[in-house]
């Protein structure tokens, strides 16, 4: 990559340092003023940020420039994790922070979407009216192509059957400055990471998996599609100053233990909501056995604990791998900041520490139904007869953006020859799902797609496939209770094959060979023998693989659209008779008094993801087109009334109909609703339209005993008010066809609960109180219907 000479603007200066007007302008600032005055030079030679955004430099000098200012104001060692994001800070001078408390304003480097969610993004984008892009932004096409046959001829078909989807996403990209990844160029996040994220790197990704740049040293943070515009409309972005759960690895890997054991140890001591509003940094001697890849392993299924995100510090593992993927200067350039900015200082503090001796270790398989349930592999078979659990494991999937790179690819590979030789194969179907075309083509280049196919694999397309339900599964029946063991990162109920008696293991890529090899829960390779064609007992070697190719990576088929220099006569179609796609319709504004008798939609019952608010699967075609997505609103949510899932009853009309139905009948009646939930209430992906929906249907309120993360943010920038119970006891106090009232809006503000009145049917109420973490930006949104819509307000007002 060569190095590029550019001359910069103030403009173009505030946004790479991330220095605000305020700050610019603000008298007496000291070394503040002095650093300002220094980046108002005439001309920077740097490293462009990719091949692909020869435009766009590397930002650390900028970086460190703000650094210095919050260091000076807060006086103490910073993490790892508070450097890289506190470097980003809009306004370091003024900005307050507090771990915890604060909501930072940032500026992010880049944004990624992934092709399922970046259409309603584009939407979002192009109702905003601007007419580009603020920062490096691309699109990635990996969710809509479905596991059926094996990856070629499943390429095709999603080709023909999305053609509308990502022609719309190819054209609205050539218009807005949006580079875009054509179908079959590999996962989001790998590409990523193979290409855009770099130590020190803020990006948002439209997908919780985002945090899978953390390998490379980068905060990546999973976002919804309204964020990610907000970015791309160059408004700082706005994230909870979070808390730095430390995570101090000492010991080295080996035999059967690999990265993926790291985080489903992790995930065990956590669960799915114990890393809720904060980063995890992963530090100690323990990091430098592990190698870049792995690295993101683990970042990448930090989603899966409820992680703002996960980084490791720059090392020489990252270097490697920057080497690798023809990034040479960038490795050259992290080395010069490696202390400065990329590393933790010394005696930092953080708010919890784990403690984890890698060469203790032991491999682990988390699951059923979901990824915190973690099992030692030998004490796996035992808990699977005592849970009732099916011992027989049916099907083996290997690879996605968790676990497909090179060195992946080889360690199972070094565990199939050795089942070959002995005259074996898989006992279940076994799948291979290669997170890039760059990995694709290499693993076929050095044999190693071929090894797995004479085991009996099946390679799929480079695309996301099994792991998110984009399978077309036909070896087991609806209700068929059956287990499969995937190195996927999240297996929630009728997560991979929509079917809710599968049960779903997690595992590292190794550990789901040996066992979809011996057929059954009930072995561990580190003891157990095999026995071969001949009838010879054997035993598994520890695996073993090449961390990177040695002949280098073969990139494969060029898939990349670079955007045109000038898009403004690219035209983006969307058709007003599409299935598919629909242009958006802004929500109405708040009309300024209380919510008052809102009907309880549904009273939720336990767990309850984004999965289980807005279904993927087959529904993934329609995530462009609002109104089509909305039937199948919280579809997979378990009724309290009745224990059962779809079925719910009307109070107005005292039938029962699908959850939908009775949203839209309430709805088209003038009657606003709310839903009740339980525990950690949307977690798992980063699916908008899970908030974007009960919006579209007449929903106002979501009141819970706690939020995911990322969804609460999402409901908030829809003009929904996602609210907690100060006493959680109260869920109890609500009945499925109670109405709830929110008293006193007009004085709604940061930090004063919110008064509410809860009458049943009996007319008797109740008086309770509710929590929120809104700030003053977020009421705003609120009242003017949606962030987009204050968007748009504040944009008037500046002409």
């Amino acid at each position: 990559m060569a190095t590029l000479t550019r001359l910069v603007s103030k403009q173009t200066l505030r946004l790479r340092s991330g220095l605000g007007s305020s700050a610019l302008a603000s008298p007496g600032m000291g070394a503040a003023a002095s650093w300002a005055s220094l980046h108002t030079s005439t001309q920077v030679a740097s490293v462009a940020m990719s091949k692909f955004d020869q435009s766009s430099p590397m930002p650390y000098e900028h970086l460190v420039k703000n650094l210095e200012i919050v260091k000076q104001r807060l006086n103490r060692p910073l993490t790892l994790s508070e450097k890289v994001l506190y470097s980003h800070l809009d306004d370091p001078v003024n900005q307050e922070i507090v771990r915890g408390e604060s909501y930072l304003r940032l500026r992010p480097d880049r944004v990624a979407m992934q092709d399922a969610t970046a259409q309603m993004a584009m939407l979002q984008f192009i109702s905003s009216g601007l007419p580009q892009v603020a920062v490096p932004s691309t699109i990635h096409c990996d969710h809509l192509i479905q596991a059926q046959i094996e990856g070629k001829k499943d390429l095709e078909r999603a080709k023909d059957i999305n053609k509308e989807v990502y022609n719309f996403l190819a054209t609205a990209g050539a218009k807005y400055g949006v580079g875009f990844w054509k179908p079959g160029s590999g996962i989001i996040h790998q590409i990523i990471l193979e290409n855009y994220a770099f130590p020190g790197l803020l990006m948002v990704g439209t997908d919780s998996h985002t945090p899978n740049g953390g390998g490379l040293g980068g905060l990546c943070i999973g976002v919804g599609g309204a964020d990610a515009v907000d970015v791309m409309a160059d408004i700082p972005w706005e994230l909870k100053c979070p808390k730095v759960i430390g995570v101090n690895l000492t010991g080295e890997l080996k035999g059967w233990t690999s990265p993926k054991d790291v985080i489903l140890k992790v995930a065990g001591i956590l669960t799915v909501k114990g890393g809720t509003g904060a980063i995890v940094e992963y530090t100690g001697p323990g990091v430098d056995s592990i190698s870049c890849t792995g690295m993101g392993t683990i970042c990448n299924m930090g989603a899966e604990i409820g992680a703002t995100t996960s980084v490791f510090p720059y090392n020489n593992r990252m270097k490697d791998y920057l080497n690798a993927t023809n990034r040479s200067d960038i490795a050259q350039l992290a080395d010069q900041y490696r202390e400065q900015l990329l590393s933790p200082d010394a005696n930092c503090q953080y708010d919890q520490v784990i403690d984890l001796n890698l060469s203790e270790l032991e491999p682990h398989v988390n699951g059923p139904f979901t990824p915190d349930l973690a099992t030692p592999i030998g004490k796996l078979g035992e808990t699977a007869k005592k849970s009732g659990w099916p011992l027989e494991v049916k099907d083996g999937l290997i690879g996605s953006c968790t676990n497909s790179s090179y060195e992946d690819m080889c360690r199972v590979a070094s565990v199939i020859k050795q089942a070959l030789q002995h005259g074996l194969k898989a006992r279940g179907t076994f799948y291979i799902t290669p997170g890039s075309e760059q990995v694709r083509a290499t693993i076929e280049r050095d044999g190693l797609a071929d090894i797995m196919r004479e085991f009996g694999g099946i390679v799929l397309a480079n695309a996301c496939g099994p792991c998110i339900g984009q399978w077309d599964r036909r070896n087991v029946k609806k209700g068929e209770k059956n287990t499969i063991v995937t190195s996927y990162n999240r297996n929630f109920t009728g997560r991979n094959d929509a079917n809710p008696a599968t049960h779903g293991f997690v595992t590292s890529p190794e550990m789901t060979v040996a066992l979809t090899l011996a057929g059954t829960l009930d072995f561990d390779p580190r003891h157990q023998t095999l026995k071969g064609a001949d009838g010879k007992e054997f035993k598994l070697d520890n695996p073993y693989g090449d961390e990177l190719p040695s002949r280098g990576f073969d990139a494969g088929e060029d898939t990349y659209q670079h955007p045109p220099a000038d898009g403004a006569n690219v035209k983006v179609d969307v058709d007003p008779n599409s299935e598919r796609l629909q242009l958006l319709t802004p929500f109405q504004k708040w009309d300024g008094g209380d919510l008052k008798d809102m009907q309880v939609l549904i009273k939720v019952k336990g767990k309850c993801t984004t999965d289980h608010i807005s279904a993927a699967g087959p529904w993934l075609k329609f995530r462009g087109h609002l109104e089509n997505i909305s039937n199948n609103m919280l579809i997979g949510a378990v009724n309290f009334e009745n224990e059962e899932v779809n079925k719910l009853k009307n109070v107005k009309t005292g039938e029962y109909n699908t959850v939908p139905e009775v949203a839209k009948s309430y709805r088209d009646a003038g009657v606003k609703w709310v839903v009740v939930g339980d525990e950690n209430y949307g977690e798992g992906s980063s699916r908008e339209h899970a908030a974007l929906e009960p919006r579209f249907l007449g929903g106002s309120a979501i009141i819970v005993k706690s939020f995911a993360r990322i969804h609460e943010t999402n409901l908030k920038k829809q003009g929904m008010l996602p609210l907690t119970f100060a006493d959680k006891s109260d869920y109890d106090k609500i009945q499925p066809d109670s109405t709830i009232t929110l008293n006193d809006l007009v004085n709604f503000a940061p930090g004063r609960p919110i008064s509410a009145t809860i009458k049943q049917s009996d007319g008797s109420t109740q008086e309770i109180t509710l929590n929120h973490t809104f700030n003053e930006q977020q009421i705003e949104w609120f009242k003017a219907g949606s962030a987009l819509n204050r968007m748009k307000e504040k944009a008037a007002a500046a002409q």
